[in-house]
């Protein structure tokens, strides 16, 4: 802090003559420093008290700089002033995963910083910062025709001046993203980072393949971090996640697919929420922690997480103060909830709650989900796990002919006891299949431990009971093959990073590790010599532990099930997704009250969800053919389409229409907690958040019940009419099995006639086949 002070004071030509420094415990918060500084003026000038207003804001903004904007505008270019300064750092952070993609080596990290801030490019740059700062001044905005100028203006003088195709390339992009940028918080007095509100296209590389474009991306820059959150719907919600590279170049690596794990986290994140009525988002905040003690990396990281909240919460919330400050070419209010992922602590999900209240969020005590005591811990109730093991239930039936609760099956699994899904995994396969189930090997960030005949059970959950790592398994518990390996041997991470390959089971559950650890080139080391593979099924408890090429490729050559990540471990964000609605609708207290009801209505809607999907996919699959995460991804997208369709259609309909679907999220809610509050449901809950609850609702439904080709084979004009039909029309069917029950007749020919109505008599109504 001192040392910050001081620099930016010499900058403004003052001299420190004296200084103190105190520390004041600020209780669970840590310690404030306090910090008092006597300083004269160099040249003994009479400041004017815009001078001071601005070298105020600029030392209340000093702690919060990263180290390459501190460096650029404290030595070396002191005249681009701080705000161009943290323009430029930011501009090029955010260009590194865009650019990196076209050339790696030339549109390296530091390469793309040292290009721009060379004296040859830096008065383009500044000229590029300048442009930004204008187009959001809520003081002296300008016009369109002129922006549009001054862009041109700008391109010009870059091909008349800049020879270096690198350096030209990078400097287009910057205007690029001036131009791409929707909301700011630049001018916010007290922000914590540089956020943007990125019209998501400019983040398609050049010569990149087609995929879906994200609804919004937001980018925020700050001390010693970049973070991106995606979201591919308005009302949208999933995990923060810190990733906290251990060297220079690991960060570097990282930073250059930093967007696109974003993106592929809330595109499967998209996917996996076709049940509920939010869409798929992410945000990965990517943290630079080299050089630091273990305390003073806590300390970046738990520091880090308030910045980027702030950030967000500076972009969304509707205040007199972003109202007056934050220039809004979006146009459009935006809703989003967070819920916690890796490396983010109990600790920083309270900050962000009382965050969000304190900066004016309309529904604070939804914008984080898994709060420790009006939340649903997803570790501590297994959520996850539960939903995760009833695709491995139904898949090791359908695909091994095995019945798990009578048979004798194998597992092997990466994360470990004291892992969310890892852990609670271990203690739902003891729980439902008892010695049937034989946990061969678990490896995680410790090591592993293995065993042809089994891991003990009960040591096993000593593990999980004791949340320590798979390493501190007792080996007088293995058996006469078994082993433990440590990581703090070569050999033992050997055997650590090759155990999900090496060893044989029925089933692999990926419960644990990094993303795309088996891809398209290192696929084979999951075969065994014969080409035959190690496991003849994969159920994905993990987020994109395999790539999607190297799934095809196991599914072509060694005919490897793998249920999807999108389905397999989608009962988390189910569960959050009722910890939101319960926010909305409840008081902290009354859900405390009722919360053991509610938290095991929800892991029953988890796994009956869970084994709605699962026999669809199967069934499908087994139908029409093709590999198993196409199918998923096939039903996904359609349910998605459907939610899509009905969405729009529903801001057609009257209130009294709507109001007619309102039985719909009524049913997709935990019975005490529709009990409690659904008569207050139009007060209490957004009016958007309520269509889309209506939408999902119907879509799954309907996708569940009649399958994807029903819904494919339907014109995308009608299909949203014929939902909205198919709901009057099982209506009809209900009358029609209520008149059943007073007529005389045989009951096994009474139960007939209902299973058939049950399987196809909306359908049917509708005359639809």
């Amino acid at each position: 802090a001192l040392e910050q002070a001081s620099r930016l004071l010499f900058l403004h030509k003052f001299d420190v003559q004296r200084c103190h420094l105190d520390t004041v415990s600020d209780g669970e918060n840590g310690n404030v420093t306090h910090l008092r500084l006597l300083v004269t003026p160099i040249d003994h000038g009479v400041a004017t008290k815009e001078f001071f207003s601005r070298l105020k804001r600029e030392l209340r903004r000093s702690k919060w700089l990263d180290p390459s904007t501190m460096d650029l505008v404290f030595e070396r270019y002191p005249w681009l002033g701080v705000r161009r300064g943290e323009i430029i750092t930011a501009f090029c952070s955010l260009m590194h995963p865009i650019m990196a993609k076209v050339s790696p080596l030339a549109y390296s990290k530091v390469n793309i910083l040292e290009t721009i801030t060379k004296k040859r490019y830096i008065d383009h740059a500044a000229l590029i910062a300048n442009l930004f700062l204008d187009k959001f001044d809520p003081e002296k905005l300008i016009n369109g025709e002129e922006f549009v100028k001054r862009k041109e203006d700008l391109i010009k003088a870059i091909d008349s001046d800049v020879e270096d195709t690198t350096a030209s390339e990078l400097l287009y992009k910057m205007i690029d993203i001036v131009e791409h940028t929707l909301r700011t918080n630049i001018y916010l007095y007290d922000r914590y980072s540089l956020g943007l509100r990125l019209d998501p296209r400019v983040m398609v590389s050049e010569g990149e393949g087609e995929r879906e474009l994200p609804y919004g991306v937001l980018f925020a820059h700050g001390r010693r971090f970049n973070a991106y959150h995606v979201r591919f719907r308005d009302i949208s919600r999933g995990g923060m996640r810190l990733v906290t590279p251990s060297s220079p170049e690991q960060y570097a690596l990282e930073s250059a697919h930093h967007y696109d794990e974003c993106y592929g986290l809330a595109f499967a994140q998209q996917l996996k929420n076709k049940d509920i009525p939010e869409g798929g988002s992410k945000a990965v905040n990517l943290i630079n922690v080299h050089g630091l003690s273990d305390v003073g990396k806590n300390f970046v990281m738990r520091k880090s997480v308030k910045a980027f909240t702030d950030t967000i919460l500076d972009l969304v919330v509707d205040t007199e103060e972003t109202r007056e400050k934050v220039v809004d070419y979006l146009g459009k209010k935006e809703i989003l909830y967070l819920g916690p992922d890796e490396q983010v602590t109990p600790g920083d999900i309270n900050w962000i709650i009382r965050r969000a209240e304190y900066r004016g969020y309309d529904t604070p005590a939804a914008f984080m989900s898994s709060k420790p005591r009006a939340g649903i811990n997803h570790k501590e109730f297994g959520v996850t796990s539960e939903g995760v093991n009833v695709y491995l239930d139904v898949a090791i039936r359908h695909v091994l002919g095995i019945d798990p609760t009578k048979q004798s099956f194998t597992v092997k699994m990466t994360g470990g006891p004291d892992g969310d899904v890892a852990g609670n995994e271990i203690k739902i396969l003891i729980r439902e299949y008892g010695e049937n189930v034989k946990i061969v090997g678990i490896a995680d960030h410790s090591g592993c431990a293995e065993d042809p005949n089994g891991l003990d059970h009960e040591e096993l959950l000593r593990l999980v009971n004791s949340e320590m790592s798979i390493s501190n398994f007792d080996k007088s518990k293995l058996g006469a093959d078994g082993a433990v390996h440590h990581v703090n041997t070569e050999e033992g991470v050997k055997a650590r990073n090759s155990m999900h390959n090496r060893l044989e089971a029925d089933a692999f559950v990926p419960a644990g590790g990094r993303p795309n650890t088996i891809d398209i080139h290192n696929y084979k080391h999951f075969l065994r010599d014969d080409g035959s593979p190690s496991s003849p099924l994969i159920i994905e408890g993990a987020n994109l532990f395999v790539t999607n090429e190297a799934r095809q490729a196991l599914f072509d050559e060694a005919n490897v099930i793998i249920v999807k990540d999108s389905s397999a471990n989608k009962g988390g964000v189910i569960t959050s997704s009722y910890e939101i609605c319960a926010a909305m609708m409840l008081t902290e207290e009354e859900f405390f009250q009722n919360k053991a009801a509610i938290v095991q209505e929800v892991l029953s809607k988890v796994r009956d969800l869970a084994k709605m999907e699962a026999t669809l996919l199967f069934r499908e699959f087994e139908n029409y053919g093709g590999s198993l995460p196409l199918v998923s991804q096939v039903i996904s997208n359609t349910i998605n389409v459907a939610t899509d369709a009905l969405s729009v259609a529903l801001d057609n309909l009257s209130k009294e229409d709507r109001a007619e679907l309102l039985p719909l999220f009524r049913d997709h809610l935990p019975k005490t907690l529709a009990a409690l509050s659904f008569d207050n449901v139009n007060e209490r809950v957004p009016d958007q958040y309520i269509k889309n609850a209506i939408a999902s609702c119907l879509a799954s439904k309907l996708v569940y019940k009649e399958g994807t080709k029903f819904i494919e084979a339907q014109p995308k004009e009608k299909l949203a009419n014929i939902a909205l039909q198919y709901v009057l029309k099982e209506k009809e069917v209900a009358m029609l099995k209520e008149a059943l029950a007073s007529v005389n007749m045989p009951q096994q020919e009474k139960d007939s006639i209902i299973k058939l109505l049950d399987a196809g008599g909306a359908r049917t109504a509708l005359g639809k086949f």
